[in-house]
């Protein structure tokens, strides 16, 4: 883990980095077998250097909750481990730059279930880059290094707490996480 933060610490040519206080790397358990993966760094996580801090960190300790989860049992990370200036949407292009250490990130992490949070994350790992509200609430699966991945496409917490109608839409892609993490019988 140490290498791949070095790694990514070192990209050079990247506005994303050089408007940033701090790398977010990721926050958990590293030996957990569900993997979080959000959008990128907000003005919080930034300047803490922590993910998932503020009103999206509780909405989303609220979610994994409903499901019987406390957020210390999982692991969670960012597409993108800089804040966006603004907070704006990272571009295409820098999605494709990070996804090469995220992809690597998930291999380090080796959880059995991954799941995106946004489309961000969504087009990071899958290359899909349409409406996150087709591609939601459907188990797919990635290969990475000869080893395949399910995962679940949702909502960002940030976007429920801007869009709250669609939280519905989370609940029930939450119980079908729920329902994986009984089928692989998971402790967490």
């Amino acid at each position: 883990m140490i290498k791949l933060k070095e790694q990514i610490n070192s990209i050079e040519n990247c506005n994303l980095k050089n408007n940033s206080k701090n790398l977010v790397m990721g926050d958990g358990d590293i030996d957990s077998s569900v993997m979080l993966i959000g959008e990128a760094p907000g003005e919080i996580e930034d300047r803490l250097g922590h993910s998932y801090q503020g009103e999206i960190g509780s909405l989303l300790k609220k979610m994994l909750l409903a499901i019987n989860i406390n957020i210390k049992k999982v692991y969670s990370t960012y597409a993108i481990n800089f804040r966006p200036p603004e907070d704006r949407k990272p571009t295409a292009q820098e999605i494709k730059r990070y996804s090469i250490f995220l992809k690597e990130h998930i291999s380090i992490i080796d959880p059995k279930i991954v799941v995106l949070m946004g489309s961000t994350a969504m087009e990071a790992i899958t290359g899909l880059n349409n409406r996150i509200s087709n591609e939601r609430g459907k188990w797919k699966e990635i290969i990475l290094k000869n080893k395949t991945f399910p995962l679940m496409i949702t909502f960002s917490p940030s976007y429920l707490i801007r869009f709250p109608e669609n939280k519905k839409y989370s609940w029930e892609d939450l119980k079908k996480i729920k329902q994986k993490i009984q089928y692989f019988n998971i402790r967490i």
